[in-house]
């Protein structure tokens, strides 16, 4: 590989974000069990989240409104404005959480630090992301930081030229198949696909994956056994 860049995806890759999205949907659903299943709920949720994924973007700001449009459409309007509080607040918690560093990822980043052009390539909302990678304390680690609203192919070409590279020289890692390492493959650059053990519905894509540029490794830390030779 004639690698010059390598870029992370940041949530569930550098640090653990869903686990903490699931435990907020879980507190939503049991405020208004009353009013519908959780199961339902739940999925009535992830219905409305899709939907306004191209009003909000991603994000937890997007998340909360999604959250407060699905109470009032299960309740008919008649949530008590108490319940509405409640999910906001339940959105300032998930805003407020910790930021807690997946296992290896300082070794990794310090490893491939003069090697490599190291930068993030997130997608999330803004202010979200950039709160996240200063609590995170990684930040000097990345050559160059792009917060993105989506990550499909012209989103990454995008970055390509801004970077002023071919994508044949481009390697992504992450722990989405669908927004980490298809789109990437597709363009001609290269992907390490990293899992965690949760991963958002929305995400999920089902498809065995073979292709020359891409691997699959178990932990982070294989990554530099397939970049430092």
């Amino acid at each position: 590989m004639d690698i010059k860049v390598i870029a992370f995806d940041a949530d569930d890759t550098l640090w653990v974000n869903e686990p903490y999205f699931q435990d907020t949907e879980k507190k939503f659903c049991s405020l208004l069990e009353e009013f519908m299943p959780q199961h339902t709920l739940s999925r009535e949720l992830l219905k409305i989240e899709i939907e306004n994924l191209a009003l909000y973007g991603y994000g937890i700001k997007g998340y909360i409104l999604s959250m407060i449009e699905t109470a009032l459409k299960v309740t008919d309007n008649n949530i008590p404005i108490e319940a509405i509080d409640k999910i906001i607040g339940y959105g300032k918690e998930l805003l407020n959480e910790p930021i807690e560093l997946l296992d290896d990822v300082e070794e990794v980043l310090k490893s491939l630090q003069g090697h490599y052009r190291v930068v993030v390539a997130t997608k999330g909302d803004l202010l979200d992301q950039e709160r996240k990678l200063k609590k995170s304390g990684l930040n000097h680690y990345f050559h160059h930081i792009e917060i993105m609203s989506e990550k499909k192919e012209a989103d990454y070409l995008k970055l390509l030229r801004h970077l002023d590279i071919q994508a044949e020289e481009f390697l992504m890692i992450g722990n989405s198949l669908k927004s980490d390492v298809i789109p990437v493959l597709n363009i001609g650059g290269h992907a390490i696909h990293v899992p965690f053990h949760t991963t958002w519905a929305h995400e999920h894509v089902e498809t065995k994956l073979e292709h020359e540029n891409f691997r699959h490794v178990g932990r982070l830390r294989e990554v530099l056994e397939l970049t430092l030779q």
